[in-house]
């Protein structure tokens, strides 16, 4: 037997300790494991720094680097919504429907934990701390397997974590973090289809490609976050510009951060020129269709890479367009089904606009940095889903579990000719 497969087996049987805890036990266990991180913060940064030094001399640099740096405030946060996710609602046992058919039978839909959750992401030493605590919140394991370039940070938060596992009777195994990081046994683990009931990849469009290609597990997706902020034409130019700063500059390396803007072309020339003022005085290089370039000088011939392209940098994508219908026109074609924003005062237009987009999240004069689990209540995030499938969208505890039915009969049977006389 492989150890990938040793090490997967041992999670699954400590998947059944985690799933009887009660909602004080994950509770308190959560606790514990946030005053655990912060009694080792100085482990976890001096090897977050480790990690940082041998990454920036393999020449990891931008948004990658960014991801991967922690300091007093991340390990803090780190901590914090562990807490958060401890106060959450548990979706264990929750009962989301009861009906009673003419029979008499009662039914009810109840949610029940998924089992072994198989994490695999790059750079975000965080990661390894919230798909911890969520899985956990939500009855499951997890294993873990962090990339290569944060593989100091994350065995030291893993250390951290698993400090408050004996206290609770529980083993090391149900929160496994896998120290063989070769993609052989990354395709091993993808391939226990009898073991690993959910693989949840987190990173790169190159690392999600091969999860899914290589898994026989099922798959939540996320490929890339092209956002787009749609300005309409009745519109508040200085909240526009506001959404606009804050989704493109404030973090440009994560995926909710903003890629492309689309302008209405009756407000254009009133709107780009104070945009190119602003976004030049921060470092932003500007790429726009024609009808852009006419208004913004500076701004690069836009070409159609450039608006399927999720930079993660300090670079945006801009077109003019006719109208609304133009915008989701845009969007529908080279969107990713992640976030987009509308900037508007005509309510009608901002009903239009989400009844005819798709994407996990859709948002009316709010900044698409807003499109993450914490900042929507769900404590932290496992991932954000662009995958229609039982979960869409960001990702918190209860996207960890799934419904099932439960029957209450009085000995009601489907065809009474059947019963023993």
């Amino acid at each position: 037997m492989s150890d990938i497969r040793t090490l997967a087996l041992a999670c699954r049987d400590a998947a059944p300790l985690i799933a009887a805890l009660d909602t004080g036990a994950k509770r308190e266990l959560l606790r514990d494991m946030a005053a655990a991180v912060e009694r080792r913060a100085g482990d976890i940064l001096d090897a977050n720094a480790k990690d940082r030094e041998q990454a920036s001399a393999k020449g990891v640099q931008g948004a990658m680097l960014d991801r991967l740096r922690l300091d007093e405030a991340r390990v803090a946060a780190i901590a914090r919504a562990l807490r958060e996710v401890s106060a959450l609602p548990d979706p264990v046992g929750v009962v989301t429907r009861r009906e009673t058919r003419p029979n008499g039978i009662a039914i009810e839909r109840v949610r029940i934990p998924l089992g072994v959750v198989a994490m695999i992401y790059e750079a975000r030493p965080n990661v390894t701390a919230d798909a911890a605590g969520l899985c956990l919140m939500a009855g499951n394991a997890v294993i873990l397997r962090g990339g290569s370039e944060a593989i100091h940070s994350n065995a030291a938060i893993a250390s951290a974590l698993h400090e408050a596992l004996p206290a609770h009777g529980l083993p090391a195994a149900a929160v496994t973090l896998l120290a063989d990081l070769r993609r052989e046994a990354m395709v091993e683990l993808l391939q226990l289809a009898d073991i690993v009931d959910l693989a949840i990849p987190r990173g790169g469009e190159g690392l999600i490609r091969f999860v899914a290609e290589h898994a026989r597990v099922p798959v939540i997706k996320h490929y890339k976050g092209v956002c787009h902020l749609y300005v309409d034409r009745d519109v508040d130019l200085a909240l526009a510009l506001d959404l606009l700063v804050d989704g493109k500059t404030s973090r440009p390396g994560v995926c909710n951060a903003l890629e492309t803007l689309l302008v209405h072309r009756d407000i254009a020339p009133l709107f780009l020129p104070l945009v190119a003022q602003v976004l030049r005085g921060r470092g932003v290089e500007l790429r726009g269709d024609e009808a852009t370039r006419a208004l913004v000088p500076e701004a690069s011939p836009a070409g159609e890479d450039d608006y399927a392209a999720e930079f993660l940098d300090l670079i945006l994508a801009i077109r003019v367009v006719d109208d609304l219908d133009g915008a989701i026109a845009h969007i529908r074609r080279y969107g990713s089904d992640h976030t987009e924003v509308i900037a508007t005062r005509d309510e009608h237009a901002a009903r239009r606009f989400i009844q005819a987009l798709r994407s996990a999240v859709v948002m009316v004069n709010a900044s698409s940095r807003f499109s993450d689990g914490g900042e929507l209540g769900l404590g932290a995030e496992i991932g954000i889903s662009t995958t229609r499938l039982h979960a869409y969208g960001p990702m918190g505890a209860e996207s960890l579990t799934v419904e099932r039915f439960v029957v209450r009969g009085e000995g009601q049977v489907r065809h009474p000719e059947s019963r023993v006389r």
